[in-house]
C-alpha cells in the first residue's frame, strides 16, 4: 500500500530538491496545523490508511493526534519513531534542524509523549539507527523496546539510512530478546537510484518493510540524471507522472508493506496514487534497474542537499 510520511506536514522545511516550503515570513503555526489536518482528511478520503510520523517532524504527532480525535478514523495504521528531537523551531535557516540521541533517557521521554498522543499506535521504531550511535548494542534500550513491545502489544522496528543501511539491517535481524526477534519492521531507503536493498530481499521476506524516500528526495526529476529519459518514456506510455513510475518500481520489485509518499497536497497525492493503476512489464523493470547509483555515490549526493 501507499502510506503517508508526515515529515513535510509537521514542519515547513525538508531535505529536498524542490522548494515548495512555506515562507518563513508568513508562517503561522495555527494555520499550518489546520492545513495539515485538512490534508490528512483528504488523504484518508483518497484511500491512505498508513500514517508515519515522529517527534522530529515538528508538530506532526500533534497534528495526527488532533485529527484522529476530530475525524475519528477507524481503520488506520500509525507508526512513529524515537531518537531525534526537532530543534529548528520552524526556521529554515537554522544551523541545526534535528538532533539525534539514542539513549534510554530519550527513548523513555519520547515514547511517553508519543503514546499519550497516539494511543492506538501499532508500530514503534528507532529513528535512523546507525552503527555509530551504538543503539543496536545498547542493552538497556533494547530491553526497554522489548518491554514496550510486550506491554503495548505493538511491533518494534527501526528506520535506517546511509551507505551502511544493509549492514545495519543484517545486525538488527540477529537481535533477540528472550529468544524472540526484537525487530518486526524495517523502514528503509529504496528507490530507482538506491537499489541496494534488493540484496536483502530474501532476508526481509518475513518482515514488514516500509519504504521511505522513494523519490530520492526529488533527485529522480533532475535533468542531469542519466535515467531521466527512461523515466519520461515510461511515464508517457502509462499516462502517469515520473513519481508514479518510481513508486510502481518499488512496489513491483519489493512488494513492501508500505511505500511512503511525502507529499503535502492532494493533487500530488493523487498523482502518486496512480502507481496503483498499472504494472510495469518485466523488461521495463530490468531497464529501470540499470539507472541505479552505487550506495557510496547515492549517499554522497544526498549529503549535498539542503533544507528547503
Amino acid at each position: 500500500m501507499i502510506g503517508l510520511g508526515m515529515a513535510a506536514i509537521g514542519r515547513p522545511h525538508y531535505i529536498n530538491i524542490k522548494n515548495n516550503s512555506i515562507s518563513d515570513r508568513n508562517f503561522d503555526l495555527a494555520v499550518f496545523k489546520t492545513q495539515g489536518k485538512h490534508f490528512l482528511t483528504e488523504a484518508y478520503q483518497a484511500g491512505i490508511r498508513h500514517f508515519d510520523t515522529a517527534p522530529s517532524y515538528g508538530v506532526a504527532e500533534e497534528i495526527l493526534s488532533e485529527w484522529i480525535a476530530e475525524f475519528q478514523p477507524k481503520d488506520i495504521i500509525i507508526s512513529s519513531k524515537w531518537g531525534y528531537t526537532y530543534v529548528a523551531n520552524f526556521d529554515k535557516n537554522a544551523i541545526v534542524h534535528e538532533v539525534k540521541n539514542h539513549t534510554l533517557e530519550t527513548l523513555e521521554r519520547q515514547s511517553k509523549t508519543t503514546f499519550e498522543r497516539l494511543k492506538n499506535i501499532q508500530i514503534y521504531q528507532i529513528h535512523s539507527a546507525t552503527l555509530e550511535s551504538g543503539v543496536l548494542e545498547n542493552q538497556e534500550v533494547l530491553e526497554k523496546l522489548y518491554q514496550i513491545k510486550k506491554e503495548r502489544n505493538i511491533e518494534i522496528g527501526l528506520s535506517t539510512s546511509g551507505v551502511n543501511q544493509n549492514e545495519i539491517i543484517k545486525k538488527a535481524l540477529q537481535i533477540k530478546c528472550n529468544n524472540e526477534a526484537l525487530f518486526d519492521v524495517f523502514q528503509v531507503t529504496y528507490n530507482l537510484l538506491e537499489q541496494n536493498l534488493l540484496n536483502l530481499k530474501e532476508e526481509l521476506k518475513f518482515k514488514k518493510v516500509i519504504i521511505k524516500e522513494a523519490m530520492a528526495n526529488g533527485r529522480i526529476f533532475l535533468d542531469k540524471n542519466d535515467g531521466l529519459q527512461i523515466f519520461q518514456n515510461l511515464a508517457t506510455k502509462y499516462n502517469v507522472g515520473i513519481d508514479a513510475i518510481a513508486l510502481q518500481f518499488v512496489i513491483a520489485t519489493l512488494n513492501p508493506y508500505s511505500v511512503l509518499s511525502g507529499v503535502t497536497h492532494l493533487d500530488q497525492l493523487n498523482e502518486n496514487l496512480k502507481a496503483n493503476s498499472f504494472s510495469l512489464e518485466d523488461h521495463e523493470i530490468e531497464l529501470l534497474k540499470t539507472v541505479k547509483q552505487t550506495p557510496e555515490d547515492y549517499w554522497e549526493d544526498r549529503k549535498k542537499l539542503s533544507w528547503q
